[in-house]
């Protein structure tokens, strides 16, 4: 069975980038446009693995929150959570394993950090 990746950011762009290179790879994909959905989604498909973006301006959470509440709900807590995003301060990192993330994947990248990176998670 396919490993099941939920990917997470605002720029329709980046969502579709993301899902083709882990298409490619036999993943079964699912995209969410911001925190709000994210967290429906998740509870719904249980990935296996998270994609998320930290800038969401379009939803009331951003991905430190969403991670935090993943983390903390015992349907969706054992998901792995990996950011993606452009913020690349030590500080942002800090945060992120703070909110319970394992990885942290700075914008832009290319398909081959993204698959090489999720691969590391789920294999």
């Amino acid at each position: 069975m396919n490993k099941k990746v939920l990917v997470v950011d605002d720029q329709p762009e980046v969502r579709e980038l993301v899902s083709v290179s882990l298409q490619l790879g036999d993943y079964d994909v699912k995209q969410a446009t911001n925190g709000d959905d994210a967290l429906t989604i998740a509870k719904e498909f249980l990935p296996d693995l998270m994609l998320l973006d930290i800038n969401m301006p379009n939803g009331t959470l951003d991905g430190f929150e969403v991670c935090k509440l993943i983390k903390s709900d015992p349907i969706t807590k054992n998901i792995k959570v990996v950011m993606l995003s452009s913020k690349n301060q030590p500080e942002d990192f800090e945060k992120g394993k703070l909110a319970g993330c394992l990885g942290y994947l700075t914008k832009p990248f290319s398909p081959f950090e993204l698959t090489e990176e999720v691969e590391k998670f789920l294999n």
